[in-house]
């Protein structure tokens, strides 16, 4: 998986045969004036199965605003990564926000290099976020 992480800039976490990454956006985010930590539901989540030798199912959700939902799907698409819904979760968060869900099942290092394309559109923190 050592690939994988060098490709998404972030370690990923062994849980039990799935690879997941929890992604923090750069700001914070509140709803009703409390701040929500990433794993309750501002982290974008990203998930590898094997399912072959070289090759994963990937599935998850980007946490993303208004402005960087288009740029997401494109880089999505071009790496043959289906968009399977787009959807808010939260009623009042600040910043608004919408949860674009994903899947794939392709050569693993090819999806991954397709998910950090992806997170390049997004304002992540700096310890993940690759020189652009």
């Amino acid at each position: 998986m050592l690939g994988i992480d060098r490709i998404m800039g972030a370690r990923g976490q062994d849980n039990g045969g799935i690879y997941q990454f929890g992604i923090p956006r750069a700001q914070p985010v509140t709803e009703q004036g409390m701040t929500l930590p990433p794993p309750m539901g501002s982290a974008i989540g990203i998930n590898f199965q094997p399912t072959g030798f070289d090759t994963a199912a990937i599935t998850g959700d980007f946490v993303l605003t208004a402005k960087e939902v288009n740029p997401v799907i494109g880089a999505l698409k071009d790496a043959g990564i289906e968009v399977t819904a787009l959807h808010s979760h939260m009623l009042q968060e600040e910043p608004r926000l919408f949860f674009m869900h994903f899947w794939a099942n392709d050569d693993a290092l090819k999806l991954a290099r397709g998910l950090r394309a992806a997170l390049d559109k997004v304002d992540i923190r700096k310890e993940v976020a690759h020189d652009k």
